[in-house]
């Protein structure tokens, strides 16, 4: 379905790491019509790099988001070259001085799109993957009173150790290559993203799926193949910057890091009060069921559900994987009619 795409001008945005964020803009794509009383919006937010022509292919009839019945919103994160980001910014924030923007600042700025732009205080759903995932949470945490129910899919409350690792592995990657200089690339780093692919591609898939070598029926003639074409190709369209920038974002993932919990996670994950469906990828390699398990006893109505898939991270994103895909519906589909 195509998407209605417009910008919210938030004007000056003071974030949680000192810096304001001047005349801030989110770009956001809209899908299927609003009810009359407002009561059929899904907010869908944005993951890492992505913009939302990379997620809105489940956002259609019989699928995973239904644009027929629901009035679903993407808004793009900043940092992810749609909205206010380091690519985009002026001087002289842009690039190297761009600052470190949180999940919790991308979601107080998407309550005041939801607010001022349609009017919505209170949301149907709020689904997202990944760092989609993690603003999720986020939305169920700070307005409990706004969210209806909350479905999240192969994400965290509070981005892991272990993950922190994972990104500082593509961050190493990515920033050893000559272009990086006093803290930013000063031009594109083809042999950094290159690399970067590389590395992700490790991260994302599980051992299962590359031992069955899935890749060849993904549509890839080899191994090296799918490496140069879905993971190199796809971090060289990206700007290196915006990708630093997110996974600095990504690393300060933490619903509990704010003036309202204090770093108390489990009063931030008892705060959720909506139904919460929450689906990690049973082989993801770094959102863990392990982590989910920690988190959903804690949490007031939240069901965890895993998702039974070699795809790994991707489970929760399966353009390729029709048996997820199905799998990841049918479950939205119960909780919406819950």
């Amino acid at each position: 379905m195509k998407a209605a795409v417009n910008v919210y001008a938030a004007g000056d945005v003071a974030l949680q790491s000192g810096i304001t964020l001047r005349d801030a803009k989110i770009v956001y794509a809209t899908y299927g019509t609003l009810a009359p009383d407002k009561s059929n919006v899904i907010v869908y937010p944005t993951s890492y790099g992505a913009q939302h022509p990379d997620i809105d292919w489940l956002i259609a009839p019989g699928r995973i988001l239904d644009p027929s019945r629901y009035f679903i919103v993407i808004p793009n994160m900043f940092g992810n070259g749609l909205s206010t980001s380091p690519s985009n910014i002026a001087t002289p924030y842009d690039r190297g001085r761009y600052p470190g923007v949180t999940p919790y600042d991308n979601v107080m700025v998407q309550r005041r799109l939801m607010r001022d732009v349609f009017g919505v205080e209170r949301v149907k759903m709020v689904y997202g993957w990944s760092m989609g995932g993690q603003q999720a949470y986020h939305w169920a945490a700070l307005f409990p009173e706004a969210v209806e129910r909350v479905c999240i899919v192969c994400s965290s409350a509070r981005t892991s150790e272990h993950n922190k690792v994972f990104l500082e592995g593509i961050r190493g990657a990515l920033t050893a290559d000559a272009a990086f200089q006093d803290g930013w690339f000063h031009q594109q780093p083809v042999r950094g993203l290159r690399a970067m692919g590389r590395v992700y591609a490790g991260w994302a898939l599980s051992q299962t799926w590359y031992r069955e070598k899935t890749y060849l029926k993904a549509g890839a003639a080899s191994l090296e193949d799918f490496l140069i074409s879905g993971w190199e190709g796809n971090f060289l369209k990206k700007d290196a910057n915006n990708l630093l920038a997110h996974m600095w974002t990504w690393q300060n993932g933490d619903i509990s890091a704010n003036d309202r919990f204090r770093g108390d996670l489990d009063a931030a994950l008892g705060a959720i009060e909506c139904p919460a469906l929450v689906m990690p990828g049973d082989h993801d390699l770094y959102f863990q069921v392990a982590d989910n398990a920690l988190e959903v006893p804690k949490m007031k109505r939240a069901r965890l559900l895993p998702i039974p898939s070699i795809w790994g991270h991707r489970a929760g994103n399966p353009i390729q994987s029709p048996e997820d895909e199905r799998f990841i519906a049918k479950a939205v589909n119960e909780l919406l009619g819950a």
